[in-house]
């Protein structure tokens, strides 16, 4: 077991490094300005091939926004497996907000560049964060272009949803962009976790109905957050208890919620 863990862990990072060269290579001759060639197609290939390597298969329910629809998505944070099946999925015209701790890994770091990730600190750091969270509102603004990032902290040992940071619902709140939850349904009988020994198996990838953000307030931040935590969580325990979504997908309006509550 360890043996095979070790081999697909190599070839995953022999894709990786590959992948990054190719990359770099395309980069040289369209000058670093193809981004959306580099995420979509060649870092979907990435994605794909990561997957593959360790009998990973995913099925997508629903479909990600067009281009022209600026959109902030959203999804619970499971495993290591998530980023590769978010740069599977090829989300059109999208940047990604991802751990600055992980470019020190040089394949990560080129692409990541190339792509042009927002390389985000730890939560101890706040002001380094809320400038992070200030460039990517202006760049977003002015680019139209969407972003991936998770609320969701490390995954409490429950195993159910974590507590939801604040900044997806900054940017919502700001941009008045259409938020899209994803859920990622990855068995945990397949599920590395925080780690490497992922087992063969297939995982479901959720596109929700999307959530109107246009006359968000600053105000109701955090009535905002628990809303769109809640339907996480509904999501979360009706697929552990049914295999099933719920069949009420929605937020409660702003008129029904109750009176925010810091969480």
């Amino acid at each position: 077991m360890r043996a095979r863990t070790a081999l697909r862990v190599g070839a995953s990072f022999a894709a990786l490094t590959l992948g990054s060269v190719v990359m770099l290579v395309v980069a040289i001759p369209t000058l670093g300005l193809a981004r959306r060639f580099y995420s979509e197609t060649v870092g979907r290939w990435i994605g794909r091939s990561v997957l593959r390597i360790s009998g990973i298969r995913y099925r997508v329910h629903g479909a990600p926004s067009p281009a022209g629809t600026q959109t902030i998505y959203i999804s619970n944070h499971t495993s290591t497996l998530d980023v590769f099946i978010l740069i599977a999925l090829a989300l059109p015209r999208t940047r990604f907000f991802l751990s600055g701790f992980l470019r020190k890994m040089v394949p990560i770091g080129i692409i990541g560049t190339l792509i042009r990730i927002f390389w985000t600190v730890p939560q101890e750091y706040p002001e380094r964060r809320r400038q992070i969270f200030k460039r990517a509102d202006r760049i977003l603004r002015q680019t139209g272009d969407s972003v991936y990032l998770s609320p969701e902290g490390m995954r409490v040992t429950t195993g159910e949803i974590g507590a939801f940071n604040k900044g997806a619902f900054h940017l919502a709140t700001s941009l008045h962009a259409q938020i899209v939850p994803i859920y990622l349904a990855i068995p945990r009988d397949i599920d590395p976790g925080m780690g490497y020994e992922a087992k063969p198996g297939t995982t479901d990838v959720h596109f929700l109905p999307s959530i109107d953000t246009s006359s968000w307030q600053i105000a109701d931040l955090d009535a905002n957050r628990k809303a769109v935590r809640d339907l996480f969580v509904r999501v979360h325990r009706s697929m552990k208890r049914t295999g099933r979504l719920p069949l009420d997908l929605t937020i409660p309006s702003e008129e029904a919620r109750p009176e925010a509550v810091l969480v």
